[in-house]
Formats: structure tokens, sequence, C-alpha cells
């Protein structure tokens, strides 16, 4: 890992930690910095499974992308999409067909700028530097709105990002606002870290994350499925990210930290 290169914006303060970078380091990038690692190691220590959890999180949004593309979904909106690694939605997406487009959206310096060098030469997937709690600047944006086309279907992704939305932010009428400008056939993929299966892990994981600049609201099952307002939920609703149509149910119950994160997939009638 390194903390120079390319990819580090002029600016970046390398000291204050953010959930973007220590996501990364979870899931064994190397788009993180000293801070970032360190805190890392505490949420570890607060959550031993927290790599497993990441990596189930990572796996429910490759699987949220192809069910969506399944059902004709071309196109794709990933709010708070982070630093990329493997299995981007624009590879998952664009490997059915190659048509597809994918606008990423995050507000984090180090994240726009790695997937800036990811989607170079791809005219069917941008990123937009902007703050997911503001719709309009998203859904509004030119570049948005240059590569998604908001008469057709479009995948609404919102994976492991919600749970840094205050409760008194009103999440479900940020999401209600991007709803509206969906039409009819389109989707919302969402997970959520919930506090209902391990309350004293996910504790300590909230106290952890007060030192980084992204600190975690967690919400329970009826929450986040509040979320989903608007959207009919398809099978098997919201669960653990592991238990979303897994492809070996017999063994998704039991992996580690099976449903510290909430999914699920709903659908705008």
């Amino acid at each position: 890992m390194t903390d120079s290169g390319t990819w580090v914006p002029p600016g970046v303060d390398e000291e204050v930690p953010s959930a973007a970078r220590l996501y990364d380091y979870l899931l064994g990038g190397a788009h993180n910095f000293a801070a970032d690692r360190e805190l890392a190691e505490r949420f570890l220590a607060a959550l031993p499974s927290a790599r497993h959890v990441a990596r189930l999180n990572r796996a429910f949004l490759r699987r949220a992308v192809v069910f969506m593309a399944e059902q004709g979904v071309r196109q794709f909106l990933d709010i708070g999409s982070g630093i990329p690694t493997v299995g981007n939605v624009h590879e998952v997406a664009q490997g059915i067909d190659p048509q597809a487009r994918v606008v990423y959206v995050d507000y984090e310096s180090v994240a726009v700028a790695h997937a800036q060098l990811l989607l170079e030469g791809n005219e069917n997937a941008t990123i937009v530097q902007t703050d997911m709690l503001d719709p309009a600047s998203v859904l509004q944006h030119p570049e948005t709105r240059t590569l998604l086309d908001f008469s057709r279907p479009v995948g609404l992704i919102m994976a492991g990002v919600f749970h840094f939305v205050p409760h008194d932010r009103d999440a479900p009428g940020i999401i209600g606002r991007y709803r509206d400008a969906l039409p009819s056939g389109s989707y919302l993929a969402l997970s959520h870290f919930t506090a209902d299966v391990s309350p004293d892990e996910m504790a300590e994981v909230v106290e952890v994350m007060r030192r980084s600049s992204d600190p975690v609201h967690t919400r329970t099952h009826a929450e986040v499925t509040e979320l989903f307002t608007g959207f009919d939920l398809v099978e098997p609703g919201v669960v653990g990210t592991a238990l979303w149509r897994p492809e070996r149910p017999e063994l998704a119950a039991r992996l580690p930290g099976a449903s510290q994160i909430y999914a699920g997939v709903g659908r705008k009638p």
C-alpha cells in the first residue's frame, strides 16, 4: 500500500480517515492511508467479521446488478459508489451488455480520482462528484442527464451508504426524491448496517466510526424496510446480505457476518 500516487488528489487530508478508504482496506484494496488503516484495525477489533461483512456486501451488489439486468435494466445510478474495486457496477453490467450505462456518484476525492482513472476511455460510464444528500445535484448534473435516459428504467443503487445518513436528515425522504425521478419499472438496490443482530458489537462500531469523517447510524429492520417506500420489494424482501438470493443457499446463513447488513431490492410500479 502507498500513501502517494496519481490517485491522490491535491488537498486531501491524509490524517482524516474516511469510510470509502476504510472499506477499500477491508476489501484488500491499496487506495487508503495510514489513518484509514488504523481506523480499520479498530473497526475489526469491534467487529471481527468486518472483512466478511464487506465482501458479502460487495457480493450482494453484484447479484443485485445481475438481477436488475435480467429484468431488462440497462442503465444504473450508483449512489455513494466509493473507491472502485473488483466487480464494479459497470464491469458487471457491461459484462452482460456492453452498451449498459453507469453513472457513479461520490463526494470523496480519492474515490472520484480513482474512478476517473478506471473509467478513462469508457464512453458508457462516468463519475459525478457531488453530495448524495442533494438529489437535485445528482439528478440534474449534466453528465447524469447525458448518460441516463429517465424515460426508461434505471437501476438505483445505494449499497452500504445510507448508514452514514443521520436519523434527523430524513433518509426516507431523500430516497423518495430519487424515487420520484425514476420511471415505472426502475429498481432500488439498497444495503444498510443494523444493530438488530449484534447490538454490542455494533455499538462499538458506531463508537469507532465517530472518529472518522463518516459516523455510522444503524437502523432496524423496520427502518431499513421504510427506505423502500414506494417500491415493491422483490423476494426475499429485506434480509441479511448473504441471504439475498444467494448462489449457495445451504451455506448462506452460516457465513460470518451474514446478517450484519440488511439488503433488499425493490421495483417501482
